[in-house]
């Protein structure tokens, strides 16, 4: 029994933890895979050559080498930067300083790069997009040889049993005591991976980012918790059912809704720069694929927990600091109920719709009114 995902239904019918969770996070690792636009990496024959260059054994290695002699400053200039944006959130939102330890995030984050760049250079993953590579490059691989060629790949488990396991746990531990101390983890990822980037060459860049995607993804979005909380539902669960079709499709999802929101305000600056700015980009999309995810775990649980203790409060606390409106937040709502409702049946979509009209009323101007968070 399948839907339209292509998603197996029958690994959910024992409605197991120790299938469910693992199955959902190949999924979404293996959305890495399927995205990338081989074609689109290189210009010409020289830009192919340099790449493949890059991704083979020993260009792994020394891009993985390079990375680990400056990773230790760049952690310690990320923290810097962290501290700098969030220091004052710390008095303001009466966060006990104690829960915000510099050097065991510092060396948390430490820990989780050196595992990445370990699987970076692993043989297994590398052969595999090699391979890829060369044949699309050639023109030779057709869109659905490729899904194939993912699905069966034992890259994408890799990925999910290894980095977003391990980032999962890391997110747990930090957001048990106060949600709210994942900010300040999540932010000192951030810089750490955008200070590493800038050390590497636009090819390395590309061969690098979506280990790094990755890490970002699983610290800013509950994921690990929206995979424990399907496993407690049975195979014919409208939510489980809703978040298998979405699963797939949330990347295509935000990337829609960041055009738009783009076309509608075109002008628009964060502190990071204009909304249509590459950088900025990537962190709009992955914001509209956290609050997705928010929703999903919600539903899944039947509880508005997640959304009224940890997401509110993270975009009360981060929004203003990187100059970003409510007004904008609520336009992305107006058009992820768009999407969902495109995407879904109605009975799936009543399963998250509730939660939508809750983040509606949470974000809307009758809370902040006239507050010195309004821009």
């Amino acid at each position: 029994m399948d839907d339209k995902s292509g998603i197996n239904l029958n690994h959910f019918v024992e409605g197991k933890k120790k299938y469910t969770v693992p199955y959902l996070a190949q999924q979404w690792a293996k959305k890495y895979l399927q995205t990338i636009e081989f074609n689109s990496l290189y210009e010409d024959k020289q830009d192919h050559l340099n790449f493949k260059k890059i991704v083979s054994v020993e260009g792994r290695e020394k891009t993985a080498q390079k990375l680990m002699a400056s990773l230790r400053t760049v952690s310690l200039q990320a923290w810097n930067k962290t501290e700098t944006l969030l220091s004052e959130e710390v008095k303001r939102h009466r966060i006990d300083p104690k829960l915000i330890n510099p050097w065991e995030i510092t060396a948390d984050a430490f820990g989780i790069y050196e595992q990445v760049l370990h699987l970076y250079t692993q043989q297994i993953l590398k052969q595999k997009l090699s391979t890829q590579l060369e044949l699309a490059y050639q023109g030779e691989l057709e869109s659905e040889k490729v899904q194939k060629m993912e699905a069966d790949s034992s890259a994408s488990t890799h990925l999910a049993t290894v980095i977003s396991t391990n980032v999962g746990t890391l997110r747990k531990k930090y957001t048990q005591t106060d949600p709210r101390v994942i900010g300040f983890v999540s932010m000192q990822f951030h810089y750490t991976s955008l200070g590493l980037l800038q050390t590497l060459s636009p090819l390395e860049q590309t061969a690098l980012g979506g280990y790094l995607k990755v890490i970002d993804d699983h610290l800013y979005m509950p994921l690990q918790r929206a995979y424990e909380a399907a496993g407690e539902h049975d195979y014919n669960s409208p939510a489980l059912a809703a978040v298998q079709k979405l699963l797939p499709i949330s990347t295509q999802i935000a990337n829609k809704i960041c055009q738009k929101i783009i076309e509608i305000y075109p002008n628009y600056r964060s502190g990071s720069g204009l909304l249509r700015e590459p950088r900025v980009q990537i962190s709009s999309i992955r914001d509209v694929e956290m609050f997705q995810v928010y929703l999903w775990v919600c539903s899944l649980e039947g509880s508005i927990n997640a959304i009224q203790q940890e997401l509110f409060p993270l975009c009360v606390m981060l929004y203003p600091r990187l100059q970003v409106q409510w007004e904008l937040i609520r336009c992305m709502l107006h058009l992820l109920e768009q999407e969902i409702s495109q995407h879904l049946t109605t009975k799936e979509a009543n399963t998250l719709t509730p939660y939508l009209q809750v983040l509606w009323h949470m974000f809307s101007p009758k809370v902040f009114g006239e507050l010195v968070l309004e821009r």
